[in-house]
């Protein structure tokens, strides 16, 4: 035991189903996954909670349970109450909790001022280890950007985003590096903040691999309500192909049951133009589509409820990284992502604006190896829970 790797968890909030509650809880517990309950390689030494939930708070208790040590701050949850910094990894949970929404609601969470401080630790004691930062890095640009720009400066192995790039997909879909792609697609549900990365994610892990690699997005713009569909900037058939496979839709016309869609515009710099549809009401499910040398490719990719086992293939790729100290796909993905969302937020606080994002100049080059995940077109075995899987994801 002396030898495994201790981690240390920075939360917002721990409460059940809560990203904490799928995340370090199964890093405590074990994960489930189609091959069965496996077990973590990595111990959780300390846990900081920044808010103790009101009503239902599980963190203490679990921490009581797996005798976590629970500390008063950050420093001394990656120091275990010393000087310098004593563990090997850090998960960063910055979702959920009791913070501010601004005037363009977003909510105001602490990603930063967390990361901040964690790499504080790190300077003050002359060494870094590897980070994951849940979700989107920051609600705006500044701050997701000196994210990275500061993990960079300090050496640190550094990870982001959520669980839709590892999830089930059906039928499969894997683009090899360098795949010829004209325009591509996707489509989900939920709020245009919290639900909206998960969209652009699962849109930008698929779009990353085309010819060229990634040279970021110059453009961006958001359309609500009747002016989604009477655009022209989106193609219908494509549009048909993405929603095909989602088996959590409503029957009918689309416009019958989403009283309010929403749609994101892209440009990106090497002339690929993209479109992410948000269409709550007719869909509690995830699609995607694009075509390349005349055909059109799609799949819809799929986030069961109760275990929750697509947080466990984010975490095992997460703790892939705690092994080895090398990421498992670019973090730049995600920053791309969160400035383009911002972007997008923008756009539609201001009118449904074309947004031009010079500062959107995200240049890399996707994964090699693909990422821990399953291959299966539906979960199975321990990736059920005790019951049949439902089709609805009805969390963040």
């Amino acid at each position: 035991m002396a030898d495994r790797k201790k981690i240390a968890a920075v939360i917002t909030s721990y409460f059940p189903r809560s990203h904490a509650d799928v995340i370090v809880t199964k890093f405590l517990k074990g994960f489930p996954t189609d091959d069965g309950l496996l077990s973590p390689e990595v111990d959780v030494v300390s846990m900081y909670l920044d808010q103790v939930h009101f009503r239902d708070d599980i963190g203490c208790a679990i921490a009581e349970e797996y005798g976590v040590p629970m500390y008063g701050s950050i420093n001394q949850a990656l120091t275990l109450g010393g000087d310098e910094l004593a563990v090997d990894g850090v998960l960063l949970i910055g979702e959920h909790g009791d913070y501010p929404w601004n005037e363009k609601e977003q909510h105001m969470y602490p990603r930063k001022y967390f990361f901040e401080q964690i790499c504080g630790v790190f300077a003050s004691s002359g060494r870094s280890v590897p980070v994951f930062s849940d979700k989107h890095l920051s609600y705006n640009w500044h701050d997701a950007k000196w994210m990275c720009d500061r993990a960079r400066e300090l050496e640190v192995p550094f990870m982001a985003g959520s669980s839709l790039p590892l999830a089930w997909r059906k039928p499969w879909l894997e683009y090899d590096l360098d795949t010829e792609i004209e325009t591509a697609m996707s489509v989900a549900f939920g709020g245009l903040d919290s639900y909206g990365f998960h969209a652009l994610e699962t849109l930008q892990c698929m779009v990353e691999r085309r010819t060229g690699g990634e040279t970021g997005i110059v453009a961006v713009q958001c359309l609500e309500g009747d002016d989604v569909w009477a655009s022209d900037a989106w193609d219908r058939d494509l549009y048909a192909a993405a929603v095909a496979h989602i088996e959590a839709k409503e029957d009918g016309d689309v416009r019958e049951h989403c009283e309010n869609p929403a749609v994101f515009l892209l440009e990106y710099a090497d002339g690929l133009t993209a479109a992410t549809f948000m269409l709550n009401g007719y869909t509690r499910g995830w699609g995607f589509a694009a075509r390349r040398n005349g055909e059109v490719d799609n799949m819809r990719v799929f986030l069961p409820d109760n275990p929750h086992a697509h947080f466990s293939y984010l975490s095992l790729n997460i703790q892939q990284m705690f092994l080895t100290g090398r990421p498992q796909y670019p973090v730049e993905r995600t920053l791309l992502i969160s400035g383009a969302l911002e972007a997008l937020i923008d756009s539609r606080y201001e009118g449904y604006r074309r947004v031009e994002t010079p500062h959107l100049d995200v240049a890399y080059q996707s994964y090699e190896e693909m990422p821990i995940r399953p291959t299966s077109p539906d979960p199975m075995g321990a990736s059920r829970g005790e019951k049949s899987f439902a089709r609805t994801v009805p969390f963040e």
